[in-house]
């Protein structure tokens, strides 16, 4: 299976200790975040888990440490925006997390870093034109570093109705959203590179913008030289393109303070999660009860060793 790590908060910024502990002992416990009291028991073994996708806004804290993942296919989904602290509260300065983002490249492969500029917010601070000389300005200095930027727009979820509450955000309407395509396709395609829409409904073609597969079993299958036998995640949006995988997360305990997050839906249990993080436990920050009901997830490899693909 491939394993996501994670949608539900920054793995790589935050808890890469506890990642890579859990690589030595072969296994990680996940809650489901349905019914907290059913844990999944998920095997990291090289035999079953076919790749990591590594999603993140800041992995400096593990990019010296990416020798201990030797046999995993990994790659990452990085998103680097350039908002004010209003947006994202937490986030080092642009420009070391690019340095960041370039170190990363230099030690993966430029295929294996790919850029998310996402959401995108429109409002009075951070308007059309301002997203046209951030977007250019990033891709001057990322473009020779990755292969493809994927783009989304800012979703009004009601999670985040008290985080952006008094932010002038809004969603994007439809001209908006072709004007800001139409400059960023322009942009991307000058740095010769691919650009996809994550999860949007919209249609731009005609920009040459294709709809994402964030975890995707194509670039996977170029990792591993073999086709793979996945299907599409039903687990997320029916906009999203993504195969499917397991996310080893837990949602309330990112700390980049995000104000769109979706993932932290309260500080309250936000900061009990943290109280409870230990490198050392199975399970991210919490810890196993006797309430708790553990069933082993069966697991099993998605790869065809018959078909071979070039390599990337």
């Amino acid at each position: 299976m491939i394993i996501s790590a994670s949608r539900r908060t920054d793995i790589p910024a935050f808890f890469s200790d506890w990642f890579l502990k859990r690589i030595e002992e072969g296994y990680v416990y996940v809650r489901n975040p349905m019914n907290a009291r059913q844990v999944s028991k998920i095997s990291l073994a090289p035999e079953v888990v076919d790749c990591f996708v590594f999603w993140s806004k800041n992995p400096a804290p593990m990019v010296e440490k990416l020798g201990r993942l030797e046999g995993y296919a990994h790659y990452f989904q990085f998103t680097l925006n350039a908002y004010g602290r209003d947006m994202e509260a937490n986030l080092p300065p642009l420009d070391e997390r690019m340095d960041t983002f370039r170190r990363l490249s230099e030690q993966l492969g430029r295929h294996r870093v790919i850029w998310r500029y996402d959401p995108v917010i429109v409002n009075g601070r951070y308007p059309v034109e301002w997203h046209r000389e951030r977007f250019g300005y990033m891709a001057d200095r990322l473009g020779d570093f990755t292969e493809k930027v994927t783009i989304s727009f800012i979703d009004l979820y009601p999670k985040i109705a008290g985080s952006i509450q008094g932010k002038d955000v809004h969603e994007l309407s439809h001209g908006q959203k072709e004007t800001l395509a139409e400059s960023f396709a322009g942009i991307a395609h000058a740095h010769k590179l691919n650009i996809d829409t994550c999860a949007e409904d919209i249609d731009l073609d005609a920009f040459g913008i294709e709809h994402a597969r964030c975890i995707d079993d194509g670039l996977v299958s170029a990792l591993l030289g073999c086709a793979m036998d996945l299907g599409k995640d039903k687990n997320q949006r029916p906009a999203c393109g993504c195969a499917e995988s397991i996310d080893i997360g837990l949602y309330d305990t990112c700390q980049n303070g995000c104000a769109y997050c979706y993932a932290n839906h309260s500080q309250t249990t936000r900061r009990r999660n943290l109280q409870a993080y230990d490198p050392d436990a199975p399970l991210l920050c919490s810890r196993v009860t006797e309430l708790d009901r553990i069933t082993e997830r069966k697991m099993k490899s998605r790869r065809d060793g018959q078909m071979r693909l070039p390599g990337l």
